[in-house]
């Protein structure tokens, strides 16, 4: 299973947990969700972690927020970013990436081939 499919399976069992009431097996489920965000790629201008919108996502839209540091030419940082990464699924791939937020630097791209390669390893 890909860890975007993990994020989406885990997602659905937590909201199924929540509308029957099993509030023990749901923080289960929001703490595996946890797990495999905490995972996603780190350090590289990705300074502060990344979230998982609880309110925004659903099992077929995941909403990832995260900030971007970025450097100048002289390696010194100049300055945050923030942005959401959307996957959405897609019939003829696993999934569309959008990215929202300030595009400094051309940064979107970077973000989308770093969150694509890290959505598709192995959960």
């Amino acid at each position: 299973m890909k860890v975007y499919q993990a994020l989406a399976t885990a997602l659905q069992a937590e909201r199924n947990c929540q509308k029957f009431g099993n509030v023990e097996w749901q923080a289960k489920h929001w703490h595996r969700i946890e797990c495999l965000v905490d995972d996603l790629p780190r350090g590289s201008g990705f300074d502060s972690g990344h979230t998982l919108d609880g309110k925004r996502s659903t099992p077929d839209r995941l909403v990832l927020s995260t900030e971007f540091h970025h450097m100048n030419e002289h390696g010194m940082y100049s300055g945050w970013t923030q942005h959401d990464v959307i996957v959405t699924p897609s019939l003829a791939n696993e999934f569309n990436l959008r990215i929202t937020g300030r595009d400094r630097n051309e940064i979107k791209d970077y973000i989308a081939e770093t969150f694509s390669l890290a959505l598709l390893a192995d959960a």
